[in-house]
């Protein structure tokens, strides 16, 4: 299952999505995130959904990779589903026994829920599918720019949530081989009680942290050969620059939050 988690990863393309500028994607994500809370109702969740179908058809990415990422976090929907479908009262009861009850209500709460989650997880996994992490750290910081008058190491800022995001496939691979090596040593990773598996998860801990501290060392002493000194007197190969592609790209996404906000007013 490990090897389905794709957050993180970057897919080299040519397509719309691809040639966006990385500063309009960043704030169109921060619209979409809105744009699915706000959705209270069938028609407006149905929108969302119009826009992360859209989008991901124009980014021309295999839809299993979208799957995949949601592939890890199944369970969890399922049992979020569940309690809120046993526990959360209003409108109609449906079913009674004892003290499940299912009413309409936890019904429509369980599916909104759910499809919100893998909106949410499949539209913004589309940033960084779309996005190098070069590109990301210099939309982040062009954005927060007008922090550096107060004094806020807004380059630091942004080249660590992208360092911290780029390891995330890193480090997924390095629990892979861990738990292979373990495996391979005779441990019983996934097989025993609950209160052993909780006990093998510390041979594979340890030496994913031992692992991780030593590819920070290596990574800080590989920017310290090459001079790295913050964003001070830092200069960019690629500048970016906004054409009219990303502008209507903004509005078409304001538009669908805009008509989110239409039918909840409307509904």
């Amino acid at each position: 299952m490990l090897k389905d988690i794709t957050i993180g990863q970057f897919f080299p393309g040519t397509s719309l999505i691809h040639r966006l500028d990385p500063r309009f994607k960043l704030i169109i994500t921060l619209i979409f995130l809105i744009m699915l809370f706000v959705g209270d109702s069938p028609i407006g969740l149905v929108i969302g959904a119009v826009f992360t179908f859209l989008s991901i058809a124009l980014s021309k990415i295999k839809p299993k990779l979208f799957f995949k990422s949601i592939k890890p976090i199944l369970p969890f929907l399922i049992i979020t589903a569940l309690l809120n479908l046993f526990f959360i009262t209003g409108g109609d009861v449906l079913f009674k026994w004892r003290f499940i009850t299912i009413t309409t209500g936890g019904i429509k709460t369980s599916v909104f829920m759910i499809a919100r989650i893998i909106l949410l997880i499949s539209g913004s996994s589309l940033l960084t599918y779309t996005t190098s992490p070069i590109a990301l750290t210099d939309a982040i910081e062009r954005l927060l720019s007008p922090l550096k008058k107060l004094k806020f190491p807004v380059h630091e800022l942004a080249m660590m949530m992208t360092i911290a995001l780029r390891f995330i496939p890193t480090l997924i691979e390095e629990t892979d081989k861990i738990i292979s090596a373990q495996k391979a040593r005779g441990a019983e990773i996934s097989t025993g009680s609950l209160a052993a598996r909780a006990r093998n998860i510390v041979s594979i801990l340890v030496p994913l942290f031992i692992s991780s501290f030593r590819r920070a060392e290596e990574l800080a002493t590989a920017m310290e050969c090459r001079c790295y000194n913050g964003g001070e007197g830092r200069t960019r190969l690629r500048q970016l620059k906004s054409s009219m592609c990303d502008y209507i790209a903004l509005a078409v996404t304001l538009l669908f939050l805009a008509a989110v906000i239409i039918v909840n007013i409307i509904f």
